[in-house]
């Protein structure tokens, strides 16, 4: 039976075999319309307050592998009605105020780490958290592995300001929570590098269609669109003669320069092939081809403040190529009965592809299409280049330059 809040009086404790029961109960039946791991855990610290379990301060260490960092810390205060998130990168293992703290202990295989804070200090942990705690106030601290499939540890910590600091009961009471909230935490912890995940591979858009059933064979939608498709230039050759790790540091240093522009004024990047990649900017968005052009002329900006880096340690400069078309495309699921590729596909697709072949033979980094340039709003010097043939189409394309 769960005490409701109505029952619950400022001050009054409930009997101590109760106090873990109902926050076990709301745990296990009362979070299932809520999708996120940190409003479930600062709800769970004030109902632990409110069946008399003195948590003053708590803290949930999740390790996901995300692919920019390890994991999350998900902080919760007296006073707060959510909490705070922050993230933790992959070069924590070797930062001080990781090194010989609790959750370090815990994550090389404690199964608890409690101290008193009252105590003298030279007689119990020496880590900065606790000092930390100390000067807060906090009297008592406790850190325990909650495990999730596999035996992954993780980590959940409760520290109180009580004089007395946690007694048995209350002890045994946050025991009780912590098969629950291994559960409770995995499954939300799971759904939401599954969306990480699918955001990051395959673009925040075509993740949320996947997400929302759009997994079937053939599925899609016409979309009208800006694309572009940028390509590196000379790769084949660096990558023969560079080192490996070199080649990679390369490229991710390429990519970096291209795609932050394009995801910060609203494109969506749909696909890296090798050495180049395919975005497109949607005419959902009456700006769509503006943006598209204002994100190359950040590429450009990053691409030369790369290609000045890379020349301080003897590296060459880079090039590249842009091709810019607009059209309908198909957008959708495609590929074998096991394994698909959301992307487009269509005419328009294709003509960006050999725009971009073009940019060798004209001389000029960014190439732009008639089509485009003419749905195009705003103040943009464009130069016309002239007309080219186009390897599979029967009408030459008209081509314009931005040198933006």
């Amino acid at each position: 039976m769960t005490v409701s809040d109505a029952h619950l009086v400022p001050g009054q404790l409930v009997p101590s075999q109760r106090r873990g029961d109902d926050v076990v109960d709301w745990l296990t039946n009362g979070t299932r319309d809520e999708r996120f791991i940190d409003n479930i855990f600062a709800q769970m610290c004030i109902r632990l307050q409110r069946a008399g379990i003195p948590v003053k301060r708590a803290s949930l260490h999740v390790q996901i592998n995300h692919p920019l960092w390890l994991g999350a810390r998900i902080l919760w205060s007296d006073g707060m009605e959510g909490s705070e998130i922050d993230r933790i990168d992959y070069d924590v293992g070797a930062r001080s105020e990781f090194i010989g703290s609790p959750v370090s202990e815990i994550f090389h295989g404690a199964d608890e780490i409690r101290e008193t804070l009252t105590r003298d200090r030279a007689l119990g942990r020496q880590h900065a958290v606790y000092d930390d705690m100390r000067a807060q106030g906090l009297t008592d601290y406790v850190a325990w592995p909650i495990f999730h499939t596999l035996g992954k540890r993780h980590c959940v910590t409760f520290a109180t300001d009580r004089r007395d600091g946690f007694d048995e009961a209350d002890i045994d009471a946050l025991k009780q929570l912590l098969p629950v909230l291994a559960l409770v935490s995995e499954i939300r912890i799971k759904n939401r590098l599954a969306r990480t995940l699918l955001e990051t591979y395959v673009g925040p858009h075509a993740g949320e269609m996947v997400l929302a059933g759009a997994t079937r064979r053939g599925s899609g939608t016409t979309v009208r669109a800006a694309i572009m498709i940028c390509d590196l230039r000379d790769f084949t050759r660096i990558s023969d003669n560079w080192p490996r790790d070199d080649v990679i540091d390369l490229l991710n240093g390429y990519f970096d320069a291209m795609v932050e522009p394009i995801t910060q004024h609203g494109g969506e990047i749909l696909k890296f092939i090798g050495d180049g990649l395919l975005a497109i900017f949607p005419l959902s968005d009456p700006q769509a081809c503006a943006k598209l052009l204002y994100a190359v002329t950040d590429a450009r900006k990053a691409m030369a403040a790369l290609n000045a880096r890379n020349a301080e340690i003897g590296r060459a400069p880079l090039n590249y190529g842009i091709g810019v078309h607009l059209g309908d495309v198909m957008y959708g699921n495609i590929g074998s009965l096991s394994r698909l590729d959301f992307t487009v596909i269509g005419p328009a697709v294709n003509m960006a592809s050999r725009m971009e072949a073009l940019t060798k033979q004209v001389g000029r980094n960014v190439l732009l299409s008639r089509a485009f340039a003419e749905h195009l709003e705003g103040e943009f010097a464009l130069e016309r280049v002239g007309e080219y043939p186009v390897r599979g189409f029967s009408e030459p394309i008209e081509l314009f330059a931005y040198e933006g």
